[in-house]
């Protein structure tokens, strides 16, 4: 088993070190190629990619920071409402973001044709969203609940019972939110600020669509339009040590988190009672957590429903022109995901029995590095398969590579398990840290072998964390787009890859329907999440991470 699993690692490694190990083949026309990209567009990548992930970490560090602050330390109308609702814009993929307000706000959209009419002004009432300040914006939105999750489950766990001994020792509520509060919530913030960056790196729907020039759009350029592998290999080793340095800050950071146990019973309850607000600063606390919901949720799906009503209304009612093309997009999306989340369920079961059948250190860095998959941007597990794939192509032209890799879904769920199953045996692996080790022993003190103990005492046992990690995993696959670009067959086109080309094409009313069907699918988590929150008034650190911290 322990030979099986590692293999399995080692493929599951193969796009990463295929991307780093371009640069052994480093010679002087790669020199060159580096070169020639340093005097062209890779200072406007970087320069683009930095500014967007600054502009971002700040954004997501306010906006995450303070609504968690205000819904955990201060109670004001509608503060239980808005401990779930903050988390809604989970479920708004970022490129469906971009798409609804595109709409919105461009100069012939409902909102400028309004104030146009009203003020008899003609020209245009403000900037283009699509751009790079747009762009930081819509992340925000987006990403701003990865920094809510850690931070609030950090201040809920040990702020503020010490934030009530502070009032007990005769604090003022002010000197308490600064000298214990925030302090405490330091390592959780920068934790999350990581996480949002990681995802900001790795996006290409959102920065493709806006126009905006970042090391991401550059891998897809330098692959599809320039057809250079070297370059394409480079820029995706930039990005791919970008992320590395965020996962290192991310993990540094949960390193120093250290929560206190939660206290149950009527003591907990009076020390957790939050400070309450009156007049204008309930009202500031009250608009600070519902802007957010607006602007990332609700308005959004309102827009995109009234596109699909309007492109309802064109095509005759309920004769809606796409209705066939829907189905099989959906259809198509819907049996990617299911197959590769029972793979990753599958695979992620083998991979977790045997680290506690066979635990040692070479089994758990092979497990390790499934780990680091779910870290590493969509392009560049891309760039990581197609890299070997043509250089089999060289050597046997007659092997049929490419036919497998690209004419099939083989290649396409190859990349999910690479970039997802993480996401799925993190699940797994917290299933398992529920079972104690004496229920193995006493198994096999009876003689049980490890086959059947698995099949008849572990499996049933598994039933929800395998279920948990099979929706993870397919909510995931149904939102992914870079690396089903590149990596497609013909004709398999998913909801993801379908909305971002009608909305590239201008077609806004027709990728309505795909982005609508996509956010439906994300609330389940989300919705799933939120009930787990409500349920608990202190969510544990591991309930609430991604499956990459």
């Amino acid at each position: 088993m322990l030979r099986v699993v590692t293999v399995l690692c080692l493929l599951l490694a193969v796009p990463v070190l295929c991307v780093l190990g371009a640069w052994l083949a480093f010679d002087a026309a790669s020199l060159e190629t580096l070169r020639h990209q340093w005097r062209t567009v890779l200072p406007e990548y970087l320069w683009n990619t930095g500014r967007l992930a600054l502009g971002v970490g700040i954004g997501v560090a306010l906006l995450g920071g303070a609504t968690a602050a205000a819904v955990t330390l201060f109670e004001f109308p509608l503060r239980r409402q808005f401990e779930w609702a903050l988390l809604l814009p989970l479920a708004m993929p970022a490129y469906v973001l971009a798409y609804a307000y595109t709409d919105f706000l461009q100069f012939s959209g409902p909102l400028q044709t309004a104030l146009r009419a009203t003020s008899g002004v003609q020209r245009a009432l403000w900037p283009d969203v699509r751009s790079l300040p747009g762009a930081t914006v819509l992340f925000v939105l987006c990403l701003y609940p990865y920094v809510y999750l850690l931070v609030r489950a950090a201040l809920g766990e040990r702020a503020v019972p010490l934030m009530e001994a502070a009032r007990l020792l005769g604090a003022g509520s002010v000197r308490r939110v600064r000298a214990v509060a925030l302090p405490l919530a330091r390592p959780a913030l920068a934790a999350g600020v990581a996480l949002a960056l990681m995802e900001t790196l790795a996006d290409y729907g959102v920065v493709s669509y806006f126009g905006v020039p970042t090391v991401t759009t550059g891998i897809y350029r330098a692959w599809l339009a320039m057809d250079d592998r070297i370059a394409a290999s480079q820029l995706a080793s930039i990005l791919l040590a970008g992320v590395a340095l965020l996962m290192w800050f991310e993990r540094r950071a949960q390193r120093r988190l250290r929560f206190a146990p939660a206290r149950r019973g009527a003591a907990h309850g009076a020390e957790a009672r939050p400070i309450a607000l009156r007049g204008a600063g309930a009202a500031l606390a009250f608009g600070l957590c519902l802007l957010p919901v607006l602007l990332g949720f609700v308005l959004p799906v309102l827009v995109l429903l009234r596109l699909v009503a309007q492109e309802m209304q064109a095509a005759g009612g309920l004769a809606f022109a796409a209705w066939p093309r829907f189905l099989h997009w959906g259809w198509t999306s819907l049996h990617l995901a299911l197959t590769a989340s029972v793979a990753a369920v599958a695979l992620s079961l083998l991979l977790a029995f045997a680290n506690r059948a066979q635990a040692g250190a070479s089994l758990r860095v092979a497990t390790r590095v499934v780990s680091l998959g779910y870290a590493v941007p969509g392009a560049v597990i891309a760039v990581g398969i197609l890299l070997p794939v043509g250089w089999l192509q060289q050597v046997a032209p007659g092997a049929g590579t490419t036919a497998l890799v690209t004419g099939t879904t083989f290649g396409l769920l190859y990349a999910y398990l690479v970039r997802f199953s993480a996401a799925s045996f993190q699940s797994i692996e917290a299933g398992y840290a529920r079972l104690p080790a004496s229920v193995d022993e006493a198994a096999r003190t009876l003689g049980t072998s490890r086959w059947r103990m698995f099949v008849e005492l572990h499996a049933p046992l598994l039933r929800r964390p395998a279920l948990a990690a099979a929706l993870l995993v397919f909510v995931d696959v149904m939102k992914e787009l870079p690396a089903t670009l590149l990596l497609r067959p013909f004709d398999s086109d998913t909801l993801a890859v379908v909305a971002y080309q009608l909305a590239r094409d201008e077609r806004l009313g027709e990728a309505a329907l795909p982005s609508i069907a996509i956010v439906v699918v994300g609330l389940i988590p989300v919705l799933l999440l939120s009930a787990a929150i409500r349920g608990s008034p202190a969510p544990s650190q591991a309930s609430l991470l991604p499956a990459n911290a």
